[in-house]
C-alpha cells in the first residue's frame, strides 16, 4: 500500500488537454461492442484499471480486439461462454451493467471482483432482473459478489425506479433489448443517460420521454461505434476545484464532455461564486467542450436537487465547501453510502480530521467553511476520496494513505498535479 504527502501550493495558471478520458464512457464502448454488426473503432479509451478489466471480460466473451496503442478495434459474432471468472476489479458500474448485458446471453457467466467490490450492494440490479426472469444469484441472496448469470429468456417490462441510478437504468436497457416485447423504465429524476445516447447513436430503437425510457427489443444487430471518448468531467474536477480554492489561480481543461448530466458538479461549484465557463466544439454522441474555472471567493451553498447528477463529485465539492464562507448543506445523498467506500462517512471523518465542522445524516452532511489543516486521511480503497483530500492539500498540506485505487480511474492524476505542487511518494 502507498501513501502521498502533498505540499500546499501556491498560484498557479494550468491548461490541459491530458485529463483522463471518461470512464463510464471507456465501460459503455467495450460493452455495447458485443451487439454491434461489424467493427467499432474507439479512440482515447482509458486504460484504467477498471476499464481495462471490462475490455478483458470482452475479450474472455469471444471478442475479437485489436490494440495498436491509438485506436481499439472491437468485434464480436456474438456473446460466449467463458471459462474464466469475469473481474470488474474495482468497478460497480462494470459488474452491474454487465448483468444486464449477460441476462439474456446463451451460457453460464461469474462476476466477481476486488475485496471492495465483493462488498458493494447489488441487489439493485439483480432484484429487477430476476423479476423479468434472469437467472442471477450470488451472496446474500443475490446482493454481493461473485454473482452467478445463466442467460434466459427475458419478459418485457415496465419498471418504475425507485432511486435515480444510471447504473440500475443502463443495466434494465440492456436486459430491454434483448426482451420478449417493448419495455419501459422510469426513474424518480433523471439520471446520467450516456447508455441512452449512445446506444440510440448506434441504432437501438430508444424513445427517451421526460423521466421514462422506452426501449424497443433490438431486430437485428446494431451499427458498430466510432467514436473518440472524451475527458472524463468527474477527473477533471479535481482540477476545478484546485482553481476554486487556490488564489489567484486558473486552469483550462480541454476536450471534456459537457453532456449536461455530467456537469452538475461545475453548475455548483459556479453557484458557490467560482468563475467559470463553457465552450462546445463538437457534438456527435456527446457534445464536448473545455471548461475553464478561475479562482474566486467560495460561498455556501445548499445541494438536494440533482443528485444522481454530480454524485461521484461530491466528495471533491466537499473540499470547496470547507473553504467557503458559510455552512454548506448535502441532501438526498445516501447513495452516497454504497459507493466504493461509505462516502458520506469518509468526507465526514476525513473533513473533522483536517479541522472543519461538519454533522452527519444519514442521507448527507452540512460543512461549516473554516481553515483546513494537514492531516492523515485513510482513502479506504476508494479512489475519489483519495484524490478529494489530494486537492484539499493543496490548501495546508496532507499525507494519504492507500492511493494505488487512484490507477482505476486517473492514472495520470499525479503526472498533472505535480504541475501544481510537490508531492512525495512513500511504499507502506
Amino acid at each position: 500500500m502507498n501513501s502521498v504527502k502533498v505540499n500546499k501550493a501556491e498560484s498557479f495558471s494550468f491548461k490541459t488537454s491530458q485529463i483522463a478520458p471518461d470512464k463510464s464512457i471507456s465501460h459503455r464502448c467495450a460493452m455495447f461492442a458485443m451487439l454491434a454488426d461489424g467493427t467499432s473503432e474507439i479512440t482515447n479509451f482509458l486504460r484504467a484499471e477498471d476499464t481495462m478489466n471490462s475490455l478483458q471480460i470482452v475479450k474472455n466473451l469471444g471478442a475479437m480486439i485489436e490494440d495498436d496503442g491509438n485506436i481499439i478495434k472491437i468485434s464480436s459474432d456474438g456473446i460466449k461462454e467463458s471459462s474464466e471468472v469475469l473481474d470488474c476489479g474495482n468497478s460497480g458500474t462494470g459488474m452491474r451493467l454487465f448483468c444486464g448485458l449477460l441476462s439474456s446471453a446463451d451460457g453460464h457467466f461469474v462476476l466477481s471482483g476486488d475485496e471492495y467490490l465483493r462488498r458493494r450492494p447489488m441487489k439493485r440490479v439483480t432484484a429487477p432482473l430476476r423479476d423479468i426472469g434472469a437467472k442471477l444469484d450470488g451472496r446474500n441472496n443475490g446482493d454481493l459478489a461473485p454473482l452467478s448469470i445463466r442467460g434466459a429468456s427475458l419478459t418485457a417490462f415496465n419498471y418504475e425506479s425507485k432511486i435515480a441510478s444510471a447504473q440500475v437504468k443502463s443495466a434494465m436497457i440492456l436486459a430491454a433489448l434483448r426482451a420478449d416485447g417493448e419495455c419501459s423504465y422510469s426513474e424518480p429524476e433523471l439520471s446520467r443517460d450516456h447508455t441512452e445516447r449512445m446506444l440510440k447513436g448506434m441504432g437501438a430503437e430508444i424513445e427517451v420521454n421526460g423521466l421514462v425510457t422506452k426501449i424497443k427489443p433490438m431486430k437485428k444487430l446494431l451499427s458498430p461505434l466510432k467514436i473518440r471518448v472524451p475527458s472524463d468531467p468527474s477527473s477533471a474536477f479535481f482540477f476545478a476545484v484546485a482553481a476554486a480554492i487556490t488564489p489567484d489561480s486558473d486552469v483550462a481543461l480541454e476536450g471534456v464532455t459537457l453532456n449536461p448530466t455530467r456537469i452538475e458538479a461545475f453548475k455548483a461549484l459556479e453557484r458557490m461564486g467560482a468563475d467559470i465557463r463553457y465552450e462546445t466544439t463538437e457534438n456527435k454522441y456527446e457534445p464536448i467542450g473545455n471548461i475553464y474555472v478561475k479562482y474566486a471567493p467560495l460561498k455556501a451553498i445548499i445541494v438536494e436537487d440533482n443528485i444522481s447528477w454530480l454524485i461521484d463529485e461530491l466528495p471533491a465539492l466537499s473540499i470547496a465547501f470547507a473553504c467557503a464562507e458559510g455552512v454548506s448543506i448535502v441532501k438526498n445523498a445516501e447513495e452516497l453510502r454504497v459507493k466504493e467506500s461509505d462516502r458520506i462517512s469518509t468526507v465526514v471523518n476525513g473533513l473533522i480530521a483536517c479541522g472543519i465542522e461538519v454533522d452527519e445524516v444519514h442521507d448527507g452532511y452540512s460543512v461549516k467553511g473554516g481553515t483546513l489543516k494537514e492531516a492523515k486521511i485513510d482513502s479506504h480503497g476508494d479512489h475519489r476520496i483519495a484524490m478529494s483530500f489530494i486537492i484539499a492539500g493543496l490548501k495546508c498540506s496532507m499525507e494519504v494513505e492507500d492511493i494505488d485505487c487512484i490507477n482505476t480511474s486517473f492514472p495520470n492524476f499525479f503526472e498533472l498535479l505535480q504541475k501544481i505542487t510537490k508531492v512525495e511518494f512513500t511504499s507502506l
